[in-house]
This record gives structure tokens, C-alpha cells and sequence, in this order.
């Protein structure tokens, strides 16, 4: 392993994002403002030109008066308390700029978690020695999103740019308290010397849409577990209609993502999307295997020795028709690639070209009316890697959510998931335990348009422990979490976890 670290790291060439993460940023933003402002003059140069003199109303044309009192409706900011946004999309302003094709969101979570018992403290006194006795932690990330769409900006069909920057604070309870394997807090950004990142340039990427979004290409920056749609539907790769977003829903690692599929960082690759019948869909992709989210990936993706991933996924998305209404449901496969030189458990020789395979399933099973998607969904999923490379090889979860289940609260959501992973029998020597689980149960609270909160249970009653000795590897722990979101423009959750 050391050998394979050493290669790797004389390999890569150092450099510094930060200041062309600002200056993209920075110029995106210019653009924004560019354009905003010159909308705004063409607005003013047409606008008393445009208005037609017989349209003065008068108490004999009702009738004509009607639109105009409907556009005046529309361009009315909502409450405070209702509106979408905290600042009602950029003040209005955001309404000129999605007119010329560029659309600015901000998002804000925050989030505080305490570990009750166990993990790497054995009781509430701390008194394990070397543990960290500071068992709560606050942390919290923050989204810029930006999208240029060609399509209204220079009338080329189909075409766009994204845009996602990034940054955060605190590791949260994982080093300090926890010591999952699966990670108790999905948004921590930090970590270990860095536990707060000011600003990552996380992604940034083309896309062309062709034949109505029947094919979709995309290439640039990647997330690769996520980001297409499938009849509404998370798709491509390894998305969940109930359990893929850590900013509102579950918020342990495992019930985001499959742990056994060894997703890169936000790294250099390309997305090949086609949704040849409606409900059926295949992806393909490549992404650079070393990629580190916090740099522009070209040392890694363009030097000496390079090693990309591939993903594979095709799924069906059908809608049952019930007597009691439509439900919508999702039915992903897919297989990974990874051929990276990996160190094996057993006897330390080098293993290339590891691969694996994946499922993840929802399906709504009850609505409530055909108006929203108040009802009860349930999702599953499951994962198989090589043990003798990847300390996890079998992993299995499954949970679901009810949108609305108190009266008048239709906007709020309980949601429950449980997870397993069976830890590799090569290094449970080291671990002395044979899975790691966890159970989650949150309720998330729609207090206005733009502010939710959303608190949870979490118990990580694995790890089953073996007799040994030695044994010094965490216990279970019970941890509480409050978490809040806020969409500014978008600001979005806050959220509070006990974990």
C-alpha cells in the first residue's frame, strides 16, 4: 500500500486552486451582472413604446382590464413567510436574468450533531484514554449554483454550462466521537487538516441536450452520483427517490450513496445519457479515479499515470396505475470499473481492474391526492465489491417516507432507513467486528417556503463485536442531530442530528 501511495503521490503535480476557483467564480458572476444590466436598459428603452394607448382601462372594458390586473398579480413578491427564497429570487432581479438564460442560487445547511453514547466514547464521563471528550459538533456548507443556458443566451438549442461552488466547516463527529465506517455526517466538507474549506470550485461542466433530452451529453467537472432524471425520477448514478440528498434527507453517508461503489471526488470526466422510451433509460460514464474535489483535476486526470472509473446504469421508471392513483416508481442496475492498482487484504499483492455491481429501487406506494406527492414511498437498496480489496463487500439498506402525515402539515416529511455493511473478513483482524449498521428516523419540518428544519435519531447498533481481547475498535453509538435548511437564493436547510 505504501508503494502505491509513494507512486501516486510522486506522480501528481501540486498546485493551488484557490485563486482560479475565485476567478471563475468571480467571472461568472461578472457575466451575471453584465447581462442583468443590459436587460434592464433594453427594458427601459421598449417598455413605454410597448404600451398601447387603448388599453387605459375604463369601467366598459372589464374584460381588457383582466390581464393586465393577472400580470400584476404575478409580478406581486410574495410574503415574506411564503415566498420560495429568502430573498424572493435575488430581489426580483433573478426573474431579468432567467429571461437572458442565467440563473443564480444560493443554499446554506447547517448542522449540529450529538453522539450520546458509545462510539469512541464508552461512556459520558469520556473516560476511554486518547478520546476527544468534545462529543457535539457544529458544522455547515454552503451551494453556489449557476447555469448559463445557451438556448435563450445565443439561441444554440439544447446547450448549457453548470456551475457549483462550494465550501464549509468542521469535520464533525466522525473523527472526533464516531468512527464509522459509513460517516454520520453525509455534508461535512472538512477534513482532516483541512476541516474548513472557504471555496471549491466543485463542479463545472458543459452539456448538450439533443432530440427533445432523449440524449443528453455532458463533460467537465463532475458529480458522477447524480444529476440526471428519469420521468422525474434521480437517476445515473446510484439515485434514490428517498434517500440520495444529505441536505434533506438521511444524512448518513450510507443512506446517500451505495459505500461499495468507489464513487471518485468531484473530478474530470464525461456522461453519456439516452432515454430512448419513455420510463427506460441507460448511462454510461468515465470520471478520473484520482480526482481531489478541491483542485481543477487536470494534474491528476493528464499525468503520468492515469486511472479512470467507468459506470455503467440502465433502469426502468414506470407508473403503476392504482384505484387510489398513480404511483411512480424507479428500478436502477448498474456496474463500476475501477482499474487502480489495489493492495489485497490477504496477502499484499497488487489487484487491478476491480469491479462491482449495484441496485437501487423506490416506489410509491400510496397517495394521498393526484395534486402533490403527499403518500408513502419505500426504497431499497444493495451493493457487492470484491472483499478482498474493499473493506466493504456486501452492503444492503432499505426505508421509506411519508409526505403530509399530519393533517394541515402537507409539506413535512418522516422518513426511516436502516443499513448494513458487511466489513471484508481480511481486515476484521483489525476492526474485531463483522458489520457496521445503521438505523436513522428524521422528520423534516417545511416552517416557510424557504426555511425548513429537520431533526433526527440516529444508532449505529453495529459493530458486532468478536471476542478478542485487544478489542479497541468503536462501540455503538446513539447520535442526535438538528439540522436546518435555508434556501437564500435559494438560502437552504438547517438541520440538527443527535447522532
Amino acid at each position: 500500500m505504501d508503494s502505491i501511495q509513494s507512486y501516486q503521490e510522486n506522480n501528481m503535480v501540486t498546485q493551488s486552486p484557490g485563486n482560479l476557483t475565485v476567478m471563475l467564480v468571480t467571472t461568472f458572476i461578472t457575466i451575471a451582472v453584465v447581462v442583468l444590466g443590459t436587460a434592464s436598459l433594453g427594458l427601459a428603452d421598449h417598455g413605454p413604446q410597448d404600451t398601447p394607448t387603448q388599453d387605459t382601462p375604463t369601467q366598459d372594458q372589464p374584460a381588457q382590464d383582466q390581464p393586465a390586473q393577472d400580470q400584476l398579480t404575478q409580478d406581486t413578491p410574495a410574503s415574506f413567510m411564503d415566498r420560495d427564497t429568502l430573498t424572493d429570487n435575488w430581489f426580483g432581479l433573478g426573474k431579468h436574468l432567467e429571461q437572458t438564460g442565467i440563473s443564480v442560487s444560493l443554499g446554506l445547511t447547517q448542522i449540529y450533531q450529538q453522539n450520546l453514547e458509545g462510539g469512541n466514547v464508552t461512556n459520558r464521563a469520556g473516560q476511554r484514554a486518547g478520546v476527544h471528550r468534545h462529543r457535539g459538533r457544529y458544522t455547515g456548507s454552503f451551494d453556489l449554483e449557476g447555469e448559463i443556458d445557451f438556448t435563450k443566451l445565443l439561441n444554440w438549442p439544447g446547450a448549457s454550462i453548470y456551475l457549483h461552488a462550494e465550501g464549509g466547516w468542521s469535520e464533525g463527529l466522525d473523527v472526533s466521537s464516531i468512527g464509522s465506517i459509513f460517516g454520520v455526517n453525509a455534508d461535512a466538507i472538512g477534513a482532516g487538516n483541512n476541516p474548513d474549506q472557504a471555496i471549491n470550485l466543485s463542479e463545472l461542466y458543459f452539456e448538450q441536450s439533443l432530440f427533445g433530452d432523449r440524449l443528453i451529453i455532458r463533460m467537465g467537472k463532475l458529480d458522477m452520483t447524480g444529476g440526471f432524471e428519469c420521468s422525474g425520477c434521480p437517476v445515473a448514478f446510484d439515485g434514490n427517490a428517498y434517500a440520495n440528498d444529505e441536505t434533506a434527507q438521511f444524512l448518513n453517508g450510507a443512506l446517500v450513496n451505495n459505500p461499495t461503489i468507489p464513487f471518485p471526488d468531484y473530478s474530470l470526466g464525461a456522461v453519456v445519457y439516452a432515454e430512448p422510451f419513455d420510463g427506460v433509460y441507460v448511462a454510461a460514464g468515465v470520471a478520473d479515479a484520482q480526482g481531489d474535489g478541491r483542485e481543477t483535476g487536470f494534474n491528476t486526470a493528464f499525468h503520468g499515470t492515469d486511472y479512470y472509473i467507468a459506470l455503467f446504469e440502465t433502469g426502468l421508471a414506470p407508473v403503476l396505475a392504482m384505484p387510489w392513483g398513480d404511483l411512480q416508481g424507479t428500478y436502477r442496475v448498474g456496474m463500476w470499473y475501477d482499474p487502480q492498482p489495489k493492495e489485497r487484504f490477504s496477502r499484499g499483492s497488487i489487484k487491478r481492474d476491480d469491479a462491482g455491481f449495484y441496485l437501487s429501487f423506490d416506489q410509491q406506494l400510496w397517495k394521498e391526492n393526484q395534486s402533490d406527492d403527499q403518500g408513502l414511498g419505500l426504497f431499497a437498496r444493495y451493493g457487492w465489491a470484491d472483499r478482498e480489496v474493499n473493506e466493504i463487500g456486501c452492503f444492503w439498506s432499505l426505508g421509506g417516507q411519508y409526505q403530509g402525515l399530519i393533517p394541515t402539515r402537507d409539506d413535512d416529511v418522516l422518513g426511516a432507513g436502516f443499513a448494513q455493511g458487511i466489513i471484508s473478513d481480511y481486515v476484521r483482524d483489525e476492526t474485531s467486528a463483522s458489520y457496521e449498521a445503521v438505523f436513522e428516523v428524521d422528520y423534516n419540518a417545511q416552517i416557510t417556503g424557504w426555511l425548513n428544519t429537520l431533526g433526527a435519531v440516529r444508532s449505529q447498533p453495529g459493530r458486532r463485536q468478536r471476542p478478542r481481547r485487544d478489542r479497541d475498535r468503536s462501540a455503538p453509538a446513539d447520535v442526535v442531530l438538528t439540522r436546518k435548511n435555508c434556501p437564500v437564493e435559494s438560502l437552504s436547510n438547517i438541520n440538527s442530528d443527535d447522532s
